[in-house]
C-alpha cells in the first residue's frame, strides 16, 4: 500500500546498501525484485542465494541479523552498521561483542544477549523507531515502526520503547500482601520463581537469567528491597547518533527500561 513500509523492508534497505540481491528463505530461497512490488518478510541477502552474507530475521518491534560468512563478519558487520545508521526508522542498534566495538552501538552482552545457546546469536539486534500519539499517556498509547506481515493497527511489540517495557503486574492470595503497591522493578521472568518460592519447588535451572523471587510482595517476605538506576551510552557515530539503554538492578539482576536512540524511542527524551 502506497506510504506504507512494505513486510521486510529492513532487508530491502541493507541489499540495497550492499548492492546484493535479496532471495526468500521461506520460499526456497527465491529471488524478490522489490522494484516489482515483490517482498519477504524474512531476508536473504547474497550474490548467490547458496551463499548467503546476511540473514534478516524479521521480528516486529525488532530485528535480527545474522552474518553467516565467518570470515568476512567484521566488514560486513560494519557495512551493515552504517546503512542502518543512516535510516530514520532505526532507534538503537547492538553488536555481537565479538564484532568488535562500532560507534553508535552497544554490545549485545549489555542487555544479556550473549548467551550459551546452542543456537547462533545474532550479529546485529535492530530496534525501531516509536511514537507518542499524543493521548497524554505515552507508555498506553505508543506505536511502533514494526518490521511484520501485519497491517496498521493490528497490534505489535518487541521494541525497546517504554511502551512495551512498561506492564502492569498483580498477583493475589495468601501468601501475598494485600492492596500493597510494589515500587521496586519486577518482569515476566520472576513469577515462576516466587511462584515456586510460595510452593516450597526448587526448579532446576540452566543459566543465570532466571530472575528473582519477588519477596517484598510477599507477606512474609522482607519490608524493604534497594535498588538503583543505570543508563549506558555508546561511543557517538560520525552523524552523532548514540545508542543509550537505561536499566535498573535489584541486587544482581538488571531491568531493562528504554533503549534507542534520544527522540527516537518513547521514554529517551531528545
Amino acid at each position: 500500500m502506497k506510504g506504507f513500509l512494505p513486510p521486510g523492508f529492513l532487508a530491502i534497505d541493507i541489499a540495497h546498501g550492499l548492492g546484493l540481491s535479496l532471495f526468500d528463505p521461506d520460499k526456497q530461497n527465491t529471488a524478490v525484485d522489490p522494484t516489482q512490488g515483490k517482498f519477504s518478510k524474512n531476508g536473504l541477502i547474497a550474490k548467490e542465494a547458496n551463499k548467503p552474507d546476511v540473514l534478516v530475521a524479521a521480528n516486529g518491534g525488532s530485528d535480527l541479523i545474522y552474518l553467516p560468512n565467518s570470515a568476512n563478519n567484521k566488514a560486513i558487520a560494519k557495512q551493515v552498521v552504517n546503512i542502518l545508521l543512516k535510516e530514520d526508522y532505526v532507534s538503537g542498534l547492538f553488536v555481537n561483542d565479538k564484532l568488535g566495538s562500532i560507534p553508535g552501538t552497544l554490545p549485545l552482552s549489555a542487555i544479556g544477549l550473549d548467551g550459551k545457546s546452542h543456537l547462533p546469536s545474532p550479529a546485529i539486534v535492530v530496534n525501531f523507531r516509536t511514537f507518542d500519539t499524543g493521548c497524554g499517556d505515552p507508555t498506553a498509547c505508543g506505536v511502533e515502526v514494526a518490521d511484520s506481515s501485519l497491517q496498521q493497527g493490528q497490534g505489535m511489540h518487541g521494541s525497546f520503547s517504554r511502551a512495551d517495557t512498561y506492564n502492569y503486574m498483580a498477583a493475589i492470595g495468601s501468601d501475598f500482601k494485600k492492596a500493597f503497591v510494589n515500587r521496586v522493578p519486577v518482569s515476566n521472568a520472576d513469577v515462576a520463581i516466587t511462584l515456586a518460592k510460595t510452593l516450597n519447588l526448587n526448579i532446576p535451572h540452566q543459566g543465570k537469567l532466571i530472575g528473582r523471587v519477588l519477596h517484598k510482595s510477599l507477606v512474609k517476605g522482607v519490608k524493604k528491597v534497594s535498588f538503583k538506576s543505570n543508563t549506558l551510552t555508546s561511543q557517538p557515530s560520525t552523524n552523532g547518533l548514540k545508542t543509550i539503554l537505561k536499566y535498573q538492578i535489584v541486587g544482581s539482576t538488571r531491568y531493562f527500561d528504554v533503549a534507542g536512540f534520544p527522540g527516537r524511542t518513547l521514554g529517551l527524551a531528545k
